[in-house]
């Protein structure tokens, strides 16, 4: 290490931090870790031996054997811990040297800490990484964003560590500013809303049709084996065909319905609505997680309404058109995240490369999907496509199903399982494809009651009425 100075040095040598260290290392490049805990250290100590890849406990003596210009990245949690960081590699650092941050920051901080840096003279670029631990050690997916010239520097070794399809390098260039990290919040945030869909559909099963287990098992199975097939609905197949050791029951089974997070959905509801950006599964997703956190609210609701009606209908026609109904929300889903990159792209000028970003999250990240192909092949023909729903071959397929759609979905509804994000789905979509919605009545009574005016159909110029006589 005293001969052979660093190429990237890590900060943050927990699961994530260790494990994409590790496979950097892994691809032929000289790195190093540092972590105040000398646990951390000592486990990064000894899985480098075969690398020769080492771990500091010391940040001075880390920052001495990394090579010029030298690039730190942080893998800590988001928030103050990010900032607390900076604020000690500053005076170690030299002018032309970078940060970057590896982490789910919230994108307002990585905008501020984008010119706060670039006037200290350092560069700096947030780059979101998906993938889980699996991920970063064998190839995840990553969006970097913010300094191009910074990213330029460190490009070959996250394009040899991101996991490939088709032998390309699940990773670009996203844009300026806090791009990068937007792009992985939206990720996070369709990530929310596919896991509550896959949700509603085991409770349509369990609830509405009462299948075992076993049964839904095959389902998910069958799933994943054709158009729904994806990294979550492959890991909710494996879940219900897993028990502990001596147990007759799956672990499922066990664990308590109340669903965390770490703010990522949330926060892209919260931008969402103030780019005015429709996301409503997304939306709905946050929303049921904090819902399902009030156990107890629940069980007392329950006792006062009672329970659910069996779903009464020719089970094995109803599980095809489960799938059509899954599919539809599905692509709904994606397209509502896609335009909130699109309306983001157009605010903010990231000059979004809308298919380059679907691309990349074909492999290596948590939402992989076999539909990103299609997503994919939509934005290579027409890179300025505003909306997912208006691409020719992925409404043809839309229009096949939303027959089924609505069938599965007024039967769920009449046995009173609840399926919000679906119907949000499916309302959304009904809107989406209404020329004339009834906002017109809003726009009377806000005028009514506020004197906000309105605008009238063909006609030039705001207008205001006095309503009472």
């Amino acid at each position: 290490m005293e001969n052979k100075k660093c190429a990237l040095g890590m900060i943050g040598l927990g699961t994530m931090g260790r494990n994409l260290l590790l496979n950097m290392a892994d691809h032929g490049f000289n790195v190093c870790g540092y972590d105040r805990d000398t646990k951390m250290v000592e486990k990064i100590n000894i899985e480098g031996q075969p690398t020769g890849t080492v771990g500091f406990t010391d940040i001075k003596q880390f920052i001495t054997n990394l090579q010029s210009p030298k690039a730190v990245m942080l893998l800590v949690p988001a928030g103050k811990i990010v900032d607390a960081v900076i604020a000690e590699l500053i005076p170690l650092l030299d002018k032309g040297d970078m940060i970057i941050d590896g982490g789910n920051s919230y994108v307002a901080d990585t905008e501020r800490r984008v010119i706060e840096l670039n006037q200290a003279g350092l560069h700096f670029f947030g780059m979101g990484i998906s993938g889980g631990e699996e991920g970063a050690r064998r190839g995840p997916s990553m969006m970097p964003g913010g300094d191009k010239a910074a990213y330029e520097t460190v490009k070959p070794i996250f394009e040899a560590v991101a996991v490939k399809v088709n032998n390309e390098p699940c990773v670009t260039y996203i844009g300026p500013g806090a791009s990068g990290h937007f792009v992985k919040m939206v990720h996070n945030g369709i990530e929310y809303a596919l896991m509550q869909l896959i949700s509603e559909a085991y409770s349509v099963m369990k609830n509405g049709l009462q299948m075992p287990n076993e049964e839904i098992y095959e389902v998910f199975n069958g799933w994943n084996q054709g158009r729904l097939q994806s990294y979550l609905i492959e890991i909710t197949k494996d879940i219900f065909a897993f028990k502990e050791a001596g147990a007759t029951h799956l672990l499922l089974d066990e664990i308590k319905d109340a669903a965390k997070s770490k703010g990522t959905g949330k926060w892209t509801s919260q931008i969402a609505m103030d780019l005015e950006a429709p996301i409503t599964v997304i939306d709905t997703a946050v929303t049921m997680r904090n819902l399902s956190k009030l156990k107890q609210l629940r069980l007392n609701a329950e006792a006062i309404y009672g329970g659910k009606e069996t779903i009464g209908t020719n089970k094995a026609e109803f599980l095809i058109a489960l799938e059509q109904t899954m599919y539809f929300a599905t692509v709904v889903t994606y397209a509502q995240g896609m335009h909130n990159l699109y309306m983001a792209s157009e605010a903010y000028g990231y000059a979004l490369n809308m298919a380059e970003i679907s691309k990349i999250w074909r492999g290596g990240c948590i939402i992989r999907a076999k539909f990103l192909e299609d997503i994919y092949h939509a934005y290579s023909n027409n890179s300025g496509l505003e909306h997912l729903l208006l691409d020719a071959k992925i409404s043809e397929s839309v229009k096949q199903i939303l027959p089924a759609t609505r069938k599965v979905l007024a039967s769920v509804i009449a046995s009173g399982v609840g399926a919000p994000a679906f119907t949000a789905a499916l309302s959304y979509f009904e809107m989406l494809s209404t020329g004339n919605m009834p906002s017109n009545l809003i726009q009377a009574q806000r005028d009514f009651f506020g004197a906000h005016t309105y605008e009238k159909n063909g006609v030039e110029g705001v207008f205001h009425t006095q309503w009472e006589n």
